[in-house]
């Protein structure tokens, strides 16, 4: 599902746009590049209770309890996950307000908001690139722990904002301070990372507003580290304007898996992070002691980025940061993006040398170059990659009991085979390896031929040298050599033409590896 293909169309001015001194002063509306929420019109009804399950929730299944079948309905299974994650993990991010007017210049951009009688405003400074614009831009959450020279340096503008301007830290919860409170009451059960991300939202409403002259509207990143970490991965789930979201060492709130954190030692409890700062929503508190009990988790948070741009990148020196369950959340909302056929928007990254917090690595400077160019620029097509590092890697088949759906590209559609060249009896395996200095990420995709098969088995010959550290998604007998790997419970039966995937990661050389399937 191509973004050019699920876009709203061109919308005219309705207001004034004035070019004054090199300042884009705007009001009303202007051509959109993208909307906010696409499925703002799906309708969703919460329930009001849910099954607990220490597995992860199937992101694939409907409330109404029905699995999706097309990409087509990816739009409003979304709109169900958002609905979930704002009752109860964010609270509330509320629509596009009444009134949002500003200013673009090549130094900042201010914001001013009016709904229902009250009034906010805020700012956030600009810092371009060399060269011809209209540039790109990245958000730069609390304006530290980005690379920026490399951003700058590959041609996108910083859009450096200030979170606590809109939600502040250090309030309690029943006098919540900051532009987004002003304009919903300081008693509101949103937390702050809803909270901000609401406020870059306002921030693309003004550059799509000033039509285009200095920003680009539909070349917008977001980025942060640590706790600017989680509002960057929120900013980026919450509005699908954002083309490429950058979480960097997010820790507990963020990208890692709630349902994970207890059992990582040393990770941020859940009723730790809940006290330090509102950044859940309220409603989260029921749920600190109990997170089996959400109906949804991190790695829908993930699914609600795809098929946009997403890199995730993790500390695993710090134990406080969860990068195990952060690498188990990336590789399960890594499934959404597979089904959505856009698997290579990904990338996660927790192999890093360096273990000092919010450091700038090189090990993520070449990917960060690649993924500007490829969803910002829109000159690149590298595809994404997994590095988890073996001190902290998840395993995806202790956490989901689910199968990865093959959707089709529309209702009622298949993919096309040839009908004078019948798929084989048995099964067939394929081998996709991701290698680096040192390591690898070997996926395999096993297909049913021509017949249903109720179980099956990989025989993988790896390198010499090369040696499996972890694998999700199947059982396996023995490290090296030849490797034996067996179904898990909810992968083995697959219907005719039917494929499913399981991974390994391991030290030394994976390319040259064989497999067959029987």
């Amino acid at each position: 599902m191509r973004r050019s293909r699920i876009r709203s169309a061109v919308v005219f001015f309705v207001a004034t746009l004035l070019a004054v001194g090199g300042v884009l002063t705007v009001t009303g509306e202007a051509a959109a590049a993208a909307v906010e929420d696409e499925g703002a019109d799906c309708p969703v009804s919460v329930p009001g209770s849910w099954p607990s399950t220490a597995k992860l929730p199937d992101p694939f299944k409907k409330i109404d309890g029905t699995r999706i079948t097309a990409k087509a309905d990816w739009r409003c299974r979304r709109a169900e996950i958002k609905k979930l994650a704002e009752r109860t993990i964010y609270g509330e991010k509320h629509a596009k307000p009444a009134s949002v007017t500003g200013s673009v210049s090549n130094t900042g951009i201010t914001v001013n908001v009016s709904e229902n009688g009250r009034s906010a405003s805020f700012s956030a400074g600009v810092e371009l690139p060399s060269g011809t614009g209209p540039f790109p831009a990245v958000v730069v959450v609390g304006g530290f722990g980005a690379d920026t020279a490399t951003i700058k340096a590959a041609g996108a503008a910083v859009i450096t904002y200030d979170p606590l301007a809109v939600g502040k830290e250090g309030t309690p919860r029943n006098n919540k301070q900051g532009a987004f409170y002003s304009i919903y009451g300081a008693t509101s059960s949103t937390g702050l990372l809803a909270a901000w991300a609401w406020g870059v939202s306002r921030i693309i409403d003004v550059v799509e507003q000033s039509g285009g002259r200095i920003l680009k509207p539909d070349a917008l990143g977001v980025t942060g580290c640590s706790r600017y970490g989680k509002g960057a991965f929120a900013i980026g789930a919450l509005d699908q304007r954002i083309a490429l979201t950058m979480p960097i060492e997010s820790g507990t709130a963020g990208v890692p898996i709630l349902r994970g954190i207890p059992g990582e030692s040393g990770s941020q409890p859940l009723s730790n992070a809940y006290g330090e700062q509102p950044w859940f929503g309220d409603a989260f508190s029921a749920y600190t002691g109990n997170p089996g009990a959400l109906p949804v988790d991190t790695h829908e948070l993930v699914a609600l980025v795809a098929p946009r741009g997403l890199f995730i990148m993790e500390n695993p020196h710090v134990d406080w940061l969860g990068a195990r369950s952060g690498s188990v959340a990336a590789l399960a909302g890594a499934e959404v993006y597979k089904g959505l056929g856009a698997g290579e928007n990904i990338t996660y990254w927790s192999d890093v040398q360096d273990g000092t917090h919010c450091a700038s690595r090189p090990e993520w400077r070449t990917p960060l170059q690649q993924n500007i160019q490829k969803f910002l620029l829109k000159t690149g097509s590298a595809a994404g990659t997994f590095r988890i590092s073996a001190k902290k890697a998840g395993n995806l088949a202790e956490w989901r009991d689910w199968p990865t759906p093959t959707l089709t590209d529309g209702p009622g559609t298949t993919t096309p085979t040839t009908p004078t060249t019948p798929l084989p009896v048995g099964c067939t395996a394929t081998v996709s390896v991701n290698q680096w200095s040192g390591g690898f990420v070997t996926t395999v995709r096993v297909t049913a031929g021509a017949a249903p098969i109720t179980g099956w088995t990989v025989t993988a010959t790896l390198p010499a040298g090369a040696a499996i550290t972890s694998a999700w998604n199947a059982g396996r007998s023995g490290d090296t050599g030849t490797v034996r790997f067996t179904n898990a419970g909810f992968n083995g039966n697959l219907g005719a033409g039917q494929s499913t995937e399981f991974g390994y990661q391991g030290t030394g050389t994976g390319t040259g590896t064989t497999a067959t399937c029987g």
